[in-house]
């Protein structure tokens, strides 16, 4: 039986195991059998575009194509980053406003959540770092936006 999986506002990452995917929520994590770029390609699908769409999207917002941030959901800004190219069966995504801090620890970058939970990358601090930045401009052009859209109605 093939394993159905929308990212939520709960979602805080999905660490890529190469065909499965951990997902971390808030309150729990657990294991899905489908690599992590096909459960967002899916989300994506889900609240009304694809993955290319999103990336597009953000492309005209932002003016970034690659490793690019994508609004999974707009309503909730529910952003998400990959940690390497989304081609690549070990990118991970990660939410980034769940982001608490995130440091090295033994030749490994820790991704620390809000909630407490830990992953370990094996990726740079700048690259996990532009990452965040990349996605906080894609939240600030979508926050703005719809301030405007509200002052003209």
């Amino acid at each position: 039986m093939e394993q159905k999986y929308e990212i939520n506002d709960k979602t805080v990452a999905l660490y890529a195991m190469t065909d499965k995917t951990r997902v971390y929520e808030e309150e729990k994590n657990f294991v899905i059998d489908k690599p992590a770029t096909e459960i967002m390609e899916e989300s994506c699908s889900y609240f009304g575009s694809s993955l290319e769409g999103r990336k597009k999207g953000t492309a005209n917002l932002i003016g970034v194509s690659y490793k690019a941030p994508i609004i999974v959901e707009e309503s909730n800004e529910v952003i998400f980053f990959p940690t390497s190219s989304p081609k690549m069966k070990t990118c991970s995504w990660i939410r980034f406003n769940s982001i608490d801090r995130f440091y090295y620890k033994n030749n490994h970058l820790v991704v620390e959540f809000k909630n407490g939970n830990k992953i370990l990358l094996n990726t740079s601090y700048d690259i996990i770092n532009n990452q965040i930045l990349r996605a906080t401009r894609l939240e600030s052009v979508l926050r703005g936006r719809k301030i405007k859209n509200t002052f003209q109605k």
